[in-house]
């Protein structure tokens, strides 16, 4: 079977990254996202419009990894070097398909702001708040399940399953 997750051409093994990265990243768009369901309560274009930039902010994530995600360049930045070296690391790809499930929501959401169905908007930036939360909080990503569920349909074995 293979695997689903990226090398790292220099090693051959699965990218990783620092595991406190996508906490912290997931501590901001759980800032973001509650922004936008606030905002929401005054003006749905201006909730539409954050949203539509998170799902940017997603997009990028999903499509060139965590390691280039806006968030994670902050975190690399401002306060990884006030902390001792990273003990665990993470795979990378199951943060990618974690971040397109951020693009889907806010998709989901962006529409029903923009289409006057706010309370479409209501649910699914309150299911992306709720993932970002359980990631920032208890380092719980909702996205891995759903994750090996898929790359197990291809028939490989998901790069975080091949040492159980």
């Amino acid at each position: 079977m293979s695997t689903a997750t990226h090398l790292d051409p220099s090693a051959g093994t699965p990218a990783m990254i620092d595991a406190r990265a996508p906490r912290f990243t997931a501590a901001v768009t759980a800032v973001v996202l509650a922004l936008v369901l606030v905002a929401s309560q005054f003006d749905l274009r201006a909730a539409a419009v954050m949203l539509a930039v998170q799902m940017m902010v997603f997009a990028v994530g999903a499509h060139f990894g965590p390691q280039r995600h806006p968030y994670t360049a902050a975190y690399r930045r401002l306060i990884a070097p006030r902390l001792g070296p990273a003990t665990k690391n993470e795979a990378v790809e199951p943060l990618r398909f974690a971040q397109m499930l951020g693009v889907f929501f806010c998709g989901v959401g962006v529409a029903g702001f923009a289409l006057g169905a706010p309370v479409v908007g209501y649910v699914a930036t309150g299911f992306a708040l709720f993932a970002a939360l359980m990631r920032a909080v208890f380092g719980v990503c909702l996205g891995r399940g759903p994750y090996i569920v898929v790359t197990r349909m291809r028939g490989q074995v998901p790069a975080c399953c091949q040492n159980k």
